[in-house]
Protein backbone atom coordinates (compact mmCIF):
# COMPACT_ATOMS: atom_id res chain seq x y z
CA UNK A 1 0.00 0.00 0.00
CA UNK A 2 0.99 3.32 -0.85
CA UNK A 3 2.21 5.35 1.94
CA UNK A 4 1.46 8.89 0.48
CA UNK A 5 -2.23 10.06 1.03
CA UNK A 6 -4.56 11.39 -1.25
CA UNK A 7 -6.70 14.11 -0.72
CA UNK A 8 -9.74 14.53 -3.00
CA UNK A 9 -10.91 18.20 -2.59
CA UNK A 10 -14.39 19.14 -3.93
CA UNK A 11 -16.45 22.48 -3.95
CA UNK A 12 -18.83 20.88 -1.19
CA UNK A 13 -22.74 20.53 -2.42
CA UNK A 14 -25.93 20.78 -0.58
CA UNK A 15 -27.40 18.07 -3.14
CA UNK A 16 -26.68 14.52 -1.33
CA UNK A 17 -26.90 13.07 -4.26
CA UNK A 18 -23.72 15.13 -5.62
CA UNK A 19 -22.30 14.48 -1.94
CA UNK A 20 -22.64 10.62 -3.21
CA UNK A 21 -21.20 10.75 -6.38
CA UNK A 22 -17.78 12.28 -4.57
CA UNK A 23 -18.06 9.45 -2.04
CA UNK A 24 -17.94 7.12 -5.02
CA UNK A 25 -15.30 8.87 -7.06
CA UNK A 26 -13.18 8.47 -3.70
CA UNK A 27 -13.78 4.97 -3.30
CA UNK A 28 -13.05 4.33 -6.94
CA UNK A 29 -9.51 6.09 -6.75
CA UNK A 30 -9.33 4.02 -3.60
CA UNK A 31 -9.50 1.02 -5.29
CA UNK A 32 -6.33 1.87 -7.67
CA UNK A 33 -4.50 4.14 -5.18
CA UNK A 34 -5.45 3.35 -1.79
CA UNK A 35 -7.03 4.41 0.92
CA UNK A 36 -8.45 8.48 -0.48
CA UNK A 37 -9.95 10.92 1.59
CA UNK A 38 -12.52 13.55 1.32
CA UNK A 39 -12.43 17.25 2.31
CA UNK A 40 -14.56 20.22 0.86
CA UNK A 41 -13.81 23.87 0.45
CA UNK A 42 -17.46 24.95 1.15
CA UNK A 43 -20.61 24.11 1.78
CA UNK A 44 -19.32 21.36 3.63
CA UNK A 45 -17.14 19.71 5.98
CA UNK A 46 -14.31 18.50 6.58
CA UNK A 47 -12.16 21.04 5.39
CA UNK A 48 -8.84 20.61 3.44
CA UNK A 49 -7.05 21.47 6.73
CA UNK A 50 -8.96 19.43 8.92
CA UNK A 51 -8.34 16.63 6.97
CA UNK A 52 -4.55 17.52 6.71
CA UNK A 53 -4.16 17.60 10.14
CA UNK A 54 -5.15 13.91 10.27
CA UNK A 55 -2.81 12.31 8.08
CA UNK A 56 0.69 11.75 9.45
CA UNK A 57 2.38 11.13 6.42
CA UNK A 58 2.92 13.12 2.63
CA UNK A 59 0.00 13.64 0.95
CA UNK A 60 -1.46 14.63 -2.32
CA UNK A 61 -4.09 16.85 -2.92
CA UNK A 62 -5.84 17.12 -5.76
CA UNK A 63 -8.28 19.78 -6.09
CA UNK A 64 -11.67 18.30 -7.86
CA UNK A 65 -12.30 20.80 -10.47
CA UNK A 66 -13.04 22.14 -13.58
CA UNK A 67 -11.42 25.20 -13.60
CA UNK A 68 -9.22 26.53 -11.63
CA UNK A 69 -10.14 30.02 -9.74
CA UNK A 70 -10.67 31.45 -6.50
CA UNK A 71 -11.08 27.55 -4.96
CA UNK A 72 -7.98 26.46 -6.47
CA UNK A 73 -5.57 29.31 -6.59
CA UNK A 74 -6.75 30.28 -3.18
CA UNK A 75 -8.80 28.81 -0.82
CA UNK A 76 -6.93 24.96 -1.05
CA UNK A 77 -3.52 26.74 -0.62
CA UNK A 78 -4.67 28.27 2.68
CA UNK A 79 -6.14 25.69 4.04
CA UNK A 80 -2.95 23.29 2.86
CA UNK A 81 -0.62 26.14 5.02
CA UNK A 82 -3.34 26.32 7.98
CA UNK A 83 -3.36 22.48 8.35
CA UNK A 84 0.40 22.75 9.45
CA UNK A 85 1.25 19.50 7.56
CA UNK A 86 4.98 19.42 6.15
CA UNK A 87 4.69 17.29 3.23
CA UNK A 88 1.76 18.35 0.86
CA UNK A 89 2.26 18.51 -2.75
CA UNK A 90 -0.86 20.01 -4.38
CA UNK A 91 -1.80 18.95 -8.23
CA UNK A 92 -3.14 21.17 -10.83
CA UNK A 93 -7.19 20.61 -10.57
CA UNK A 94 -8.42 18.12 -12.96
CA UNK A 95 -10.06 20.27 -16.00
CA UNK A 96 -9.66 21.37 -18.15
CA UNK A 97 -8.25 18.22 -20.08
CA UNK A 98 -8.70 15.97 -23.18
CA UNK A 99 -9.90 13.14 -20.86
CA UNK A 100 -13.15 15.21 -19.46
CA UNK A 101 -13.91 16.19 -23.54
CA UNK A 102 -14.17 12.65 -23.68
CA UNK A 103 -16.18 12.05 -20.97
CA UNK A 104 -18.49 15.11 -22.23
CA UNK A 105 -19.14 14.15 -25.48
CA UNK A 106 -20.19 10.95 -24.43
CA UNK A 107 -22.54 12.27 -22.28
CA UNK A 108 -23.84 14.82 -24.87
CA UNK A 109 -24.43 11.26 -27.09
CA UNK A 110 -26.27 9.72 -24.29
CA UNK A 111 -28.57 12.78 -24.31
CA UNK A 112 -29.33 12.34 -27.60
CA UNK A 113 -27.08 14.25 -29.64
CA UNK A 114 -26.48 13.93 -33.03
CA UNK A 115 -23.79 15.76 -35.65
CA UNK A 116 -25.52 18.79 -36.51
CA UNK A 117 -27.47 19.41 -33.50
CA UNK A 118 -26.42 23.07 -31.37
CA UNK A 119 -23.85 22.37 -28.12
CA UNK A 120 -23.57 24.57 -25.41
CA UNK A 121 -20.66 23.90 -22.80
CA UNK A 122 -22.97 25.01 -19.17
CA UNK A 123 -19.95 25.59 -16.54
CA UNK A 124 -20.61 26.50 -12.95
CA UNK A 125 -19.58 30.26 -13.69
CA UNK A 126 -16.43 32.54 -11.76
CA UNK A 127 -15.11 35.95 -11.48
CA UNK A 128 -11.88 34.75 -11.83
CA UNK A 129 -10.48 35.34 -15.78
CA UNK A 130 -8.02 32.65 -14.81
CA UNK A 131 -10.97 30.01 -14.57
CA UNK A 132 -13.05 31.38 -17.25
CA UNK A 133 -9.90 31.29 -19.00
CA UNK A 134 -9.94 27.20 -18.62
CA UNK A 135 -13.79 26.95 -19.31
CA UNK A 136 -12.95 28.31 -23.48
CA UNK A 137 -10.13 25.69 -23.15
CA UNK A 138 -12.54 22.80 -22.30
CA UNK A 139 -14.76 24.20 -24.80
CA UNK A 140 -12.12 24.39 -27.41
CA UNK A 141 -11.61 20.80 -26.48
CA UNK A 142 -14.84 19.42 -26.95
CA UNK A 143 -15.52 21.63 -30.17
CA UNK A 144 -12.40 19.77 -31.77
CA UNK A 145 -13.59 16.04 -30.33
CA UNK A 146 -17.12 16.62 -31.81
CA UNK A 147 -16.25 18.29 -34.76
CA UNK A 148 -18.55 21.27 -34.40
CA UNK A 149 -19.20 24.95 -32.69
CA UNK A 150 -19.32 24.89 -28.87
CA UNK A 151 -21.27 27.85 -27.39
CA UNK A 152 -20.42 28.49 -23.42
CA UNK A 153 -23.08 29.64 -21.43
CA UNK A 154 -22.30 29.71 -17.51
CA UNK A 155 -25.06 29.01 -14.66
CA UNK A 156 -23.81 31.49 -11.92
CA UNK A 157 -22.15 34.78 -11.68
CA UNK A 158 -20.44 35.34 -15.51
CA UNK A 159 -22.27 36.14 -18.71
CA UNK A 160 -23.67 34.92 -20.75
CA UNK A 161 -26.31 32.71 -19.03
CA UNK A 162 -27.24 28.94 -20.02
CA UNK A 163 -30.63 29.91 -21.01
CA UNK A 164 -29.65 33.29 -22.89
CA UNK A 165 -27.20 31.56 -24.74
CA UNK A 166 -30.03 28.43 -25.58
CA UNK A 167 -32.97 31.23 -27.21
CA UNK A 168 -30.17 32.90 -28.90
CA UNK A 169 -29.27 29.61 -31.03
CA UNK A 170 -33.23 29.15 -31.65
CA UNK A 171 -33.42 32.66 -32.70
CA UNK A 172 -30.99 31.99 -35.18
CA UNK A 173 -32.68 28.98 -36.34
CA UNK A 174 -30.97 25.90 -34.72
CA UNK A 175 -33.42 22.88 -34.57
CA UNK A 176 -31.97 21.10 -31.96
CA UNK A 177 -29.24 22.55 -28.78
CA UNK A 178 -28.06 20.11 -26.35
CA UNK A 179 -26.17 21.02 -23.18
CA UNK A 180 -23.32 19.73 -22.54
CA UNK A 181 -22.82 19.67 -18.31
CA UNK A 182 -19.28 20.88 -17.52
CA UNK A 183 -20.06 20.06 -14.17
CA UNK A 184 -18.23 17.33 -11.80
CA UNK A 185 -22.11 16.13 -9.69
CA UNK A 186 -25.53 16.44 -9.33
CA UNK A 187 -26.50 19.43 -7.58
CA UNK A 188 -28.30 22.99 -7.70
CA UNK A 189 -26.25 23.92 -10.96
CA UNK A 190 -27.39 20.97 -12.97
CA UNK A 191 -30.67 21.06 -11.56
CA UNK A 192 -31.19 24.48 -13.10
CA UNK A 193 -29.83 23.19 -16.53
CA UNK A 194 -33.64 21.17 -17.02
CA UNK A 195 -35.25 24.87 -17.21
CA UNK A 196 -32.77 26.27 -19.85
CA UNK A 197 -34.82 25.55 -22.91
CA UNK A 198 -32.71 22.98 -24.69
CA UNK A 199 -33.72 19.67 -26.58
CA UNK A 200 -30.97 17.67 -23.94
CA UNK A 201 -29.29 18.11 -21.34
CA UNK A 202 -26.24 15.80 -20.43
CA UNK A 203 -25.11 14.47 -17.35
CA UNK A 204 -22.57 16.02 -15.46
CA UNK A 205 -19.20 13.96 -15.65
CA UNK A 206 -19.64 12.02 -12.45
CA UNK A 207 -17.75 8.30 -12.46
CA UNK A 208 -16.40 7.92 -15.28
CA UNK A 209 -13.85 5.10 -15.83
CA UNK A 210 -12.09 7.63 -17.46
CA UNK A 211 -12.50 10.38 -15.05
CA UNK A 212 -11.23 7.86 -11.86
CA UNK A 213 -7.95 7.34 -14.25
CA UNK A 214 -7.47 11.04 -14.64
CA UNK A 215 -7.49 11.63 -10.62
CA UNK A 216 -5.32 8.51 -10.05
CA UNK A 217 -2.85 9.75 -12.76
CA UNK A 218 -3.13 13.12 -10.54
CA UNK A 219 -2.23 11.67 -7.60
CA UNK A 220 0.85 9.27 -8.72
CA UNK A 221 2.77 12.44 -10.37
CA UNK A 222 2.64 14.04 -7.09
CA UNK A 223 3.84 11.60 -4.81
CA UNK A 224 7.13 12.64 -5.48
CA UNK A 225 6.79 16.00 -4.58
CA UNK A 226 5.00 14.59 -1.66
CA UNK A 227 7.97 12.52 -0.19
CA UNK A 228 10.52 15.02 -1.27
CA UNK A 229 9.72 18.40 0.05
CA UNK A 230 8.99 19.73 3.41
CA UNK A 231 6.50 22.41 2.91
CA UNK A 232 3.52 22.51 0.40
CA UNK A 233 3.99 22.98 -3.27
CA UNK A 234 1.57 22.80 -6.52
CA UNK A 235 3.06 20.07 -8.77
CA UNK A 236 2.11 20.10 -12.16
CA UNK A 237 0.71 16.89 -13.77
CA UNK A 238 -0.44 15.73 -16.70
CA UNK A 239 -3.74 12.97 -17.54
CA UNK A 240 -2.98 9.69 -18.13
CA UNK A 241 -4.64 6.58 -19.93
CA UNK A 242 -7.63 5.84 -17.73
CA UNK A 243 -8.16 2.64 -16.25
CA UNK A 244 -11.18 0.66 -16.19
CA UNK A 245 -13.64 1.36 -13.41
CA UNK A 246 -13.70 -1.30 -10.21
CA UNK A 247 -17.13 -1.56 -7.95
CA UNK A 248 -17.71 1.85 -6.10
CA UNK A 249 -19.01 -0.21 -3.47
CA UNK A 250 -16.66 -1.73 -1.95
CA UNK A 251 -14.35 0.50 -0.23
CA UNK A 252 -15.84 3.64 1.70
CA UNK A 253 -13.03 6.90 1.84
CA UNK A 254 -11.75 6.90 5.48
CA UNK A 255 -12.28 9.82 7.48
CA UNK A 256 -15.34 12.17 9.08
CA UNK A 257 -18.95 12.37 7.62
CA UNK A 258 -19.61 15.31 5.50
CA UNK A 259 -20.81 17.86 7.74
CA UNK A 260 -22.75 20.72 6.50
CA UNK A 261 -21.31 24.23 7.56
CA UNK A 262 -23.22 26.95 9.02
CA UNK A 263 -23.80 29.06 6.04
Amino acid sequence: MNETALVLVAHGTRSSRGVEMIATLADAVAEQVGPTRVAFVDVLGPSPSEVLRDITGPAVVVPAFLASGYHVHTDVPREVADSGHPSVAVTRALGPDPVLAEVLLRRLVDAGWQPGDAVVLAAAGSSDPRALRDVRRAAAMLAELAATRVRIGFVATAEPRVPAVVASLRAQGEKRVFIASYLLAHGLFHARLGDAGADGVAEPLGVDPAIVGLVSERYRSGIPAAQHTLSFQRWPVSAAAAPALPDPRRLRPPGPTPTLRGR
